[in-house]
């Protein structure tokens, strides 16, 4: 049996023309982009072609693309870039933040040589932000540092980041989001956003895994978390990953011009997904909010979400009980506690998130499967007790 694969927010497959135009990059074109000669040129200018190419997609200039190795380094590299270059203070962050915000923010929190303070910013039990509240806690804290992300990897909610981000400027503090998400999925321009820096990462779109970007405000100044030859500008230092950043590059030019298309294309299937699960009795969270197109986080009460997940893994399934980069810490989804849902409903979460080459009929089966499943469990949980 042929695996479906509906755990899209968690990675993707490399598109066959990003594939091909990293192939080069390995042999052929091999050079060192710091090098003087023509190998290491053909390095650096596939480099800066794709810098280019995401910063189109953003609405930026190419000079504002910090490459990384990751979404969590671009996250890191702004705490705690900020952090050093900044007086200690605040730093507020959503209470649904990635690993990779909340941990950083807590640990400069502990560095005994520093004040720093983190603020959680509470959101509703849609997982939105309380924009007031947010406003009320900003004012009372000098503040220095804010993040939120602008689409969770969980519930898919989709976060007012412009209005968050001129409450932060209004006092004065740096304003940051992790638009790893959210990249692909819906329109994106740095400015509209209003924020200081945001977060992109390549494989959520297609791309390969090893390749990010932190996208910087030009007056900002961050310290670097790597030093050495003074790469990316300084803010980086080590010899760049060429094929991974050339496939970054061709991944956000084939996602930008595929959005629409892709996003009605699993707006549907979602919409048929989610009205089967209702029928069954699920509890869809987060279907008051405006979320990304592709992503459905449900639970059915009386089943456990880890249960669920291997059993549609065996049906031939592959779906996520909650965030991939948080399953080596099982547990409550931080994101649902934040939410005020019941412990015992959050056990039961699964989250199925869409891609591009999933169809209607894979969406059935999976209903078929689940239902199949949760009546063979209900049975089995009846006879034992």
């Amino acid at each position: 049996m042929a695996q479906v694969y509906f755990d899209h927010n968690a990675t993707t497959p490399v598109d066959d023309a990003v594939f091909e135009a990293m192939l080069p990059y390995f042999q052929q074109e091999f050079g060192n982009p710091s090098s003087r000669h023509s190998y290491g040129t053909a390095a650096r200018h596939a480099i800066n072609r794709a810098r280019a190419q995401i910063a189109a997609v953003v609405g930026v200039q190419p000079v504002q693309v910090i490459f990384t190795s990751g979404g969590s380094e671009a996250n890191n590299l702004f705490i705690r870039g900020a952090a050093d270059s900044l007086k200690p203070s605040g730093i507020f962050i959503s209470a649904i933040e990635h690993p990779c915000i909340m941990r950083p923010a807590q640990e400069l929190a502990r560095r005994a040589s520093d004040k720093w303070v983190v603020q959680r910013l509470a959101v509703d039990d849609q997982g939105q932000l309380d924009l007031e509240a947010a406003g009320g806690i900003l004012t009372k804290q000098k503040s220095g540092l804010v993040s939120v992300m602008l689409a969770n990897n969980e519930s898919g909610v989709i976060q007012d980041i412009a209005s968050i981000a001129e409450i932060a400027r209004s006092h004065g503090a740096w304003m940051h989001t992790d638009a790893v998400q959210a990249l692909g999925k819906i329109q994106l321009d740095f400015t509209l956003l209003k924020v200081h820096a945001m977060t992109l990462s390549a494989h959520k779109i297609y791309g390969p895994k090893g390749a990010a970007a932190l996208i910087v405000d030009k007056r900002l100044l961050l310290k670097p978390l790597i030093y050495g030859g003074g790469h990316e500008n300084g803010m980086r230092s080590g010899t760049e990953n060429v094929p991974a950043i050339v496939g970054f590059g061709v991944a956000c030019e084939l996602a930008h011009s595929r959005i629409e298309k892709t996003a009605q294309h699993v707006s549907a299937l979602r919409t048929r997904l989610e009205q089967g699960l209702h029928e069954m009795g699920a509890v869809i969270f987060s279907s008051g909010a405006t979320r990304l197109p592709n992503t459905c986080y449900f639970a059915l009460p009386d089943i456990e979400g880890d249960t669920l997940v291997v059993q549609l893994d065996k049906a031939g399934f592959a779906v996520a009980s909650g965030a991939a980069c948080s399953s080596v810490n099982p547990g409550q989804s931080h994101v649902l506690e934040a939410m005020g849902i019941s412990p015992i409903l959050a056990r039961c979460a699964v989250r199925v998130s869409l891609g591009a080459s999933n169809t209607l009929l894979q969406v059935e089966n999976f209903l078929k499967a689940i239902n199949h499943i949760c009546t063979e469990l209900r049975r089995m949980n009846g006879i034992v007790s």
